[in-house]
């Protein structure tokens, strides 16, 4: 096995072990955390870390390991909820712009560079400011900005594809877009739509974070990682581990569904397979 083999694979199980770090907390904290993540005791307000306390308290006297866990929760609910919007809106309108050379592809192509110029986070504070701050909005906003780069990939993958000879017989045999589409296409760019969902949702996780703090996600009393840093910037020269807990789940999350999209990536582009 090469060294760049070797490298690649790396990266895609690192990837996976942290992304599955992430899944393992928000899935434990349904059945279990170590204190009530919404409890307010000002008795022990701004506890260091140890005996009950793993991570210590902020400075309403919550446990911060306990919100960072049902931190984790929210933080997979947005990504998924807003990868979601943008698969299935962007997948098929990527298809419909590489199966259609006419006007009708160029006019897709052309509204959809035209959300591109919105940016997830722009995008989520206009809608916070029309419909209110709330993790509904963040991930509708997320989501939405997220439908050009799935419709671009899909293009691309359909681009290729309907130039195959397998395709070309297809449509000698009189069969339909629609047939080509779900038995030909879909299938055979379902891999580069598995690398941009795991990219997106490193972008959703920082752009729900971003909303959170500054006030645009998630809504209090929920936990957010967002909104953990947000109210520890007070206290940051006197108590910084407020910021570092938070920020430090922030960057694993991003790095581990980075890592992995990059694993992912290597693992189905069909030019890499073949330096192997």
């Amino acid at each position: 096995m090469t060294t760049a083999v070797r490298t690649r694979n790396t990266s895609l199980v690192v990837g996976a072990v942290l992304v599955g770090l992430v899944v393992v907390t928000a899935l434990v904290s349904f059945a279990w955390t170590p204190h009530d993540p919404l409890l307010v005791d000002a008795a022990v307000r701004l506890r260091g870390p140890g005996g009950d306390y793993l991570l210590g308290t902020d400075k309403f006297g919550r446990d911060i390991a306990s919100q960072l866990m049902v931190g984790a929760r929210t933080t997979l609910y947005v990504g998924v909820v807003a990868v979601g919007i943008a698969a299935v809106v962007g997948t098929p309108l990527g298809i419909l712009a590489g199966m259609s050379r006419n006007w009708l592809g160029e006019l897709v192509m052309r509204v959809n560079d035209l959300v591109l110029a919105f940016p997830a986070l722009l995008l989520a504070i206009m809608f916070g400011a029309v419909y209110g701050a709330s993790t509904l909005t963040a991930m509708i906003a997320i989501g939405i900005a997220t439908v050009p780069s799935f419709a671009r990939i899909a293009r691309s993958g359909t681009l290729q594809v309907m130039g195959t000879e397998y395709v070309l017989a297809a449509r000698a045999a009189g069969r339909s877009r629609r047939w080509i589409a779900g038995r030909h296409v879909l299938p055979n760019i379902s891999g580069l739509l598995l690398v941009q969902s795991s990219v997106s949702f490193a972008i959703a996780v920082l752009a729900e974070a971003a909303l959170s703090f500054l006030g645009f996600g998630t809504r209090p009393p929920t936990p957010s990682w967002g909104r953990m840093l947000q109210e520890s910037q007070e206290l940051l020269a006197v108590e910084p581990r407020l910021a570092l807990v938070p920020g430090a789940a922030i960057a694993i999350a991003v790095l581990g569904f980075n890592l992995l999209g990059d694993g992912l990536r290597d693992r189905f582009d069909p030019r890499l397979e073949a330096r192997r």
